[in-house]
């Protein structure tokens, strides 16, 4: 079908829930996409974060295609393969102990909001009900995880969300130990913030609400939806904090586009929950498991997070020479494959944004004015050249 046959046919049909680029695709391949008449596309959004070991990864393809032949779901009713082994794993490289699967990053926050309210109701707190979130925080669509994002066009319209969520600045000590207070069951951050500009968090900030939850025996959540599994050169962001949370949630490159969240947890905060209290009819099937134990082999593969590191410190490095030769853009950020460009005003970004896809390289625009980079861990340092030398040419 032509883009304008599909565009026809979502306008009749479809809920008119995306603003979606001018492009159709039909396949993939390590880190490009594919549309109709042969149109090429270098993806540095990754499917916004997903396809982090890129498109048809054949360690990754080759066990969808073996297990899919074999038992795709059978409810959690069963003891089915995989499960107990990606938990083993998760929490080994976590930190943590314990896992509970689900299906997206929306779901696996929903589902350590419910554990912190449960955490605090086990040891007798039934008022300590508040979540403390930060400012430009985005942690998902359904209506607690977006009771805890910030940004209102994303809040405002379903309101009245669930109560009980008030907002910190990002990295602002005295307003966290401001609003901090006995009633607060969970600090919920994102070690860095992806839709509010990709923004890290501070060691300083972190330390302080690792501090303070300790203290009242409150739970710190690390939303590591976007930034966990490698994305920032570590297997989880929080490590290059020296950190060790109670709450952690995963999802996005979990599975390699198949639907699978997690929420991981301390066996402390983990006691809370007992058979009953939660579940999910998909979360953790069989096929969605064996795919993320093979994402889990590339990215424990001797060498694999070291470059990771590389590739992102290269990219910084020609992020920071087009800053530097460009009025245009106000500051660089970011962690390992987590980077962005903001640029000063929206109209400047929405520009690039626009003819960089027409060139055939995908980014987004989050924030208004920043250009978010995520692309595969695969990437390689031509194809990072090759959407400098585009940024270049666009700015």
């Amino acid at each position: 079908m032509t883009l304008a046959s599909l565009r026809k046919a979502e306008k009749k049909h479809l809920i008119q829930t995306y603003d979606r680029y001018p492009a159709a695709l039909s396949r993939g391949e390590g880190a490009y996409l594919y549309g109709p008449g042969h149109k090429r596309y270098l993806d540095f959004l990754s499917g916004i974060g997903v396809m982090a070991l890129g498109y048809c990864h054949p360690a990754v393809t080759r066990v969808i295609r073996e297990q899919s032949t074999r038992l795709v779901h059978c409810s959690n009713l069963f003891y089915t393969p995989f499960q107990a082994e990606l938990a083993r794993r998760l929490t080994k490289l976590s930190g943590l102990d314990r896992a509970f699967f689900c299906n997206s990053g929306s779901e696996a926050i929903e589902g350590a909001f419910k554990f912190a309210r449960a955490f605090a109701r086990a040891h007798g707190k039934n008022k300590r009900v508040r979540f403390l979130a930060l400012e430009h925080s985005f942690h998902g669509r359904t209506m607690g995880a977006v009771a805890a994002t910030h940004t209102a066009k994303y809040r405002e319209p379903f309101d009245p969300v669930m109560p009980g969520v008030s907002f910190v600045r990002r990295n602002d000590l005295a307003d966290l130990r401001r609003e901090f207070d006995a009633g607060v069951c969970a600090v919920c951050v994102e070690t860095v913030q992806g839709e509010g500009g990709v923004h890290p968090l501070s060691r300083e900030f972190l330390k302080e609400a690792r501090r303070l939850t300790r203290k009242t025996g409150a739970l710190l959540i690390c939303d590591e939806i976007q930034c966990g599994l490698g994305r920032t050169g570590k297997m989880f962001a929080y490590q290059h904090f020296g950190l060790k949370p109670d709450l952690v949630t995963v999802a996005k490159p979990l599975a390699s586009g198949l639907p699978l969240g997690a929420v991981l947890a301390t066996d402390q905060a983990a006691r809370a929950i007992t058979p009953g209290m939660h579940g999910t009819t998909f979360g953790g099937g069989p096929l969605a498991c064996a795919a993320a134990l093979a994402v889990l082999d590339v990215l424990e593969s001797k060498g694999f997070l070291a470059a990771i590191r590389e590739k992102g410190d290269y990219l910084m490095s020609r992020l920071k020479d087009l800053a530097s030769r460009h009025e245009s853009v106000k500051e660089v950020r970011g962690l390992g494959l987590m980077l962005a460009l903001e640029l000063k005003g929206e109209d400047k970004a929405k520009e690039v944004h626009k003819r960089l896809l027409a060139g055939g390289i995908i980014i987004n625009r989050t924030h208004g004015t920043t250009l978010r980079f995520l692309p595969p861990y695969i990437v390689t340092r031509r194809q990072i050249d090759q959407v400098a030398e585009a940024l270049d040419e666009a700015l």
